[in-house]
């Protein structure tokens, strides 16, 4: 218990907000990684899994690839790419990786929405004399959002946890407090950063879920609510 109160001491204390690695500058420098890793992911990704799920063609690769890049460990990833690219550009080398790792998750939620919508729905657009792009458009991207943010959110979680590791290249973020502390068996320090780290996933998973959340159409929340509601069915009933 003790620990606990030296590491929120140790977060609490006023030269956090100076030094070499202010708070405020961690948590900057740990967001525009984050982010920025995310939504070029999410340029490259979505476009390929709106693709795919719309003519059910490449299913198979994208699967294939999302496995692979699921099973290859980020610290390796960084650290390879650090050594092709070289030191002076370690900052494009550990964004490369962050990269990678958010493509699997962005492409499955891009692909599985548009695969999860009702056939006989887009059979009715296609009946209606939809182009294929309004059944895109029109259909297929506003069903299949919930899905997308969904893939986002995790790639968001993903990737805001392996910006940790960034500090091992020197680059900074909530993850040099922890790198610094473990040699110098700072422990507050050490857990004082890893609850950094959980409150700021914690705080983007929750803005994600009310995302995903309205990003369901206002008419199917309605159905949601009444079949909640509808005898038989739900607490109500």
């Amino acid at each position: 218990m003790t620990v606990f109160l030296d590491a929120f001491g140790w977060l609490l204390a006023p030269e956090r907000l100076t030094g070499s690695n202010p708070l405020p500058g961690a948590i900057g420098v740990h967001l525009a990684y984050t982010f920025a890793a995310v939504a070029i992911a999410a340029a490259a990704a979505i476009p390929a899994g709106w693709a795919i799920g719309h003519t059910g063609r490449g299913r198979e690769i994208a699967v294939g690839l999302s496995g692979t890049a699921r099973a290859v460990p980020a610290f390796g990833l960084i650290l390879l790419l650090v050594l092709l690219l070289g030191v002076t550009r370690k900052p494009e080398a550990a964004l490369i990786a962050f990269v990678l790792l958010a493509i699997p998750p962005v492409l499955a939620g891009a692909y599985a929405g548009v695969e999860a919508i009702d056939r006989s729905v887009v059979d009715a657009g296609r009946a209606q004399g939809m182009t294929e792009w309004q059944i895109l458009w029109r259909i297929e991207v506003p069903l299949g959002l919930p899905l997308l943010v969904a893939g986002l959110r995790s790639a968001v979680l993903q990737v805001v946890a392996t910006v940790t590791l960034a500090a091992y290249v020197g680059l900074g973020g909530l993850g040099f407090d922890i790198i610094q502390g473990i040699p110098l068996r700072r422990f507050e320090q050490v857990l004082g950063g890893a609850i950094l780290v959980a409150l700021l996933a914690l705080a983007l998973d929750g803005a994600f879920a009310l995302l995903q959340r309205a990003a369901v159409p206002a008419h199917l929340r309605g159905a949601d609510r009444r079949k909640a509601f509808r005898p038989g069915v739900g607490e109500a009933a």
